[in-house]
């Protein structure tokens, strides 16, 4: 079993983390997170850093042990430095643009796509194949780059879509004669 839980976060220079009861509050130069603890999870601060410890033995109070310092540890670093995911777009005539607050997506359908870009979410499109979603919620860039990659994901013949780009498509032949 994982004993990540035991692990203290540490605080980065220019992070204010105030813990109020069960609510832990993490401010940096990229906003304002926060997260409710669990009643089985107890966190203080020590020193330059955010310890928790379990109240009861139980497991659910072992498993939350650590799932509440990886939450955490999400939200100092997201309000430290961000996150950030890059997408791919493969195709002849696929194309993204930021306008204003919508990402706009040719992806081969009959019509243009617009995606409105989400409070805390940034996106840029350095090319027209490429979208760089950058924010201080992890959860929130990854479900907006997870929401963006079904409109049209990767096909296994031509490898044509949108994928991350961290992403092997695995290639099939095509037809036989």
């Amino acid at each position: 079993m994982s004993r990540v839980g035991k692990y203290a976060v540490a605080v980065p220079k220019g992070v204010t983390v105030d813990i109020a009861g069960q609510r832990v509050k993490a401010k940096g130069k990229l906003g304002e997170l926060s997260l409710v603890v669990d009643n089985d999870i107890e966190a203080k601060m020590d020193g330059g850093a955010v310890k928790f410890t379990p109240r009861v033995d139980t497991k659910r109070a072992r498993t939350m042990w650590g799932t509440t310092r990886s939450l955490v540890n999400s939200m100092v670093k997201g309000v430290a430095d961000g996150f950030t995911i890059n997408l791919e777009i493969n195709g002849v005539g696929y194309r993204a643009a930021v306008q204003g607050k919508v990402l706009q997506l040719t992806l081969g359908y009959s019509h243009e796509i617009k995606y409105p870009i989400p409070e805390g979410i940034t996106m840029k499109c350095e090319k027209p194949t490429s979208i760089a979603i950058t924010g201080a919620d992890k959860q929130k860039v990854g479900q907006v780059a997870a929401e963006i990659r079904t409109m049209r994901p990767p096909e296994p013949y031509k490898g044509k879509g949108i994928k991350y780009d961290y992403e092997i498509i695995r290639r099939k032949e095509g037809k036989r004669k």
